[in-house]
């Protein structure tokens, strides 16, 4: 555990406030996951205000999708700018499809995987644990299958996309203790699909640490010229629909006391979907370039990113043939 974070996080907490997005969105087209609610939310609503022609509200609930879109424009009086896409991420058939809604579209100058669970609940989606099929399975299936949308947008408006994976500062707070109970030459993957060797109570912050190691891992597959900039970043902590199993007095009183608003924490997404291709690769905290924790920058930490990418890969291809040749 990298406990200068710690330190990092309150100072971030207390002291630092994300800079209000201003930059105009013209002419630009964006799909937020997990929309409905929360960090997308608030992050569309900006979208929309800055002048987007079109935000997609990718979202499991449709009906709750169109009440985010009425709050939206009666927020912004922007109408017909937002609009609801189906989406479950715990369904890869669902992933597919939408995806294949996506190729349909024009132009697309930015994708927020914003969509992600959080819960000590140990089920099974997809025959993984519910927490790596939503927030990283499903979130790198959707990514891999996108690309090619997002490369013809770049070809065809001379534009760079970005495609922004949103991580955690608690990727710091965890190395994967699943695979300390397991011999190398076992999988990470089947290790947290056991109920027997998962550790549930850090589950989430374990997904966020693999959500950067992967990204890393794909953007190596990349050239520093890649038509497309892929990042990844941490809003904070915020208060969040994801807290919700989360009833502990002590959590409670934290998030009293140290929870940005989701508006605040936002505004890290908008920075991170709107940002310039130095980003391309890298981690993001508010609002600008940081370094990733130091197991991710460890010699073990780059053995392990090798193992999840090649675990993760193989996997991605099994549910989709091919899927690896739209880097």
């Amino acid at each position: 555990m990298d406990y200068t974070s710690f330190l990092r996080f309150f100072y971030s907490q207390f002291f630092v406030t994300p800079t209000y997005p201003e930059q105009s969105c013209k002419g630009q087209v964006f799909i937020v996951t997990g929309a409905n609610v929360g960090l997308g939310l608030e992050a569309s609503r900006h979208l929309v205000r800055l002048g987007a022609d079109k935000v997609i509200l990718a979202c499991r609930n449709a009906e709750k999708g169109e009440a985010a879109v009425k709050d939206i424009e009666q927020s912004t009086k922007r109408t017909g700018v937002a609009e609801v896409w189906s989406l479950d991420l715990s369904s890869f058939e669902s992933v597919k499809e939408f995806a294949k809604k996506v190729d349909t579209l024009p132009r697309i100058d930015a994708i927020i995987e914003n969509a992600g669970i959080s819960t000590e609940k140990f089920q099974l989606f997809e025959g993984m644990e519910s927490t790596v099929t939503v927030n990283v399975i499903s979130t790198f299936l959707l990514a891999l299958l996108v690309l090619p949308a997002l490369k013809r947008s770049s070809q065809k408006h001379n534009i760079q996309p970005r495609l922004t994976i949103v991580a955690s500062e608690v990727h710091h707070w965890t190395d994967i203790p699943e695979r300390k109970k397991i011999s190398e030459s076992d999988s990470i993957f089947d290790a947290l699909a056991s109920p027997d060797l998962s550790q549930m109570g850090i589950r989430y912050p374990v997904s966020k640490l693999l959500d950067v190691l992967a990204t890393r891992a794909l953007v190596e597959k990349t050239s520093s010229s890649y038509p497309v900039t892929i990042n990844t970043m941490n809003p904070g902590f915020c208060y969040s629909e994801l807290s919700r199993e989360m009833d502990g007095i002590a959590f409670q009183i934290m998030l009293k006391i140290l929870a940005r608003t989701t508006e605040v924490g936002s505004r890290t997404l908008v920075a991170a979907a709107l940002a310039s291709h130095d980003t391309h690769g890298q981690y993001m905290s508010d609002c600008k370039v940081e370094e990733p924790s130091k197991f991710v920058r460890s010699e073990e930490g780059k053995r392990t990113q090798e193992k999840v990418w090649a675990e993760l890969s193989a996997r991605l291809e099994e549910i989709s043939p091919g899927v690896l040749s739209n880097i």
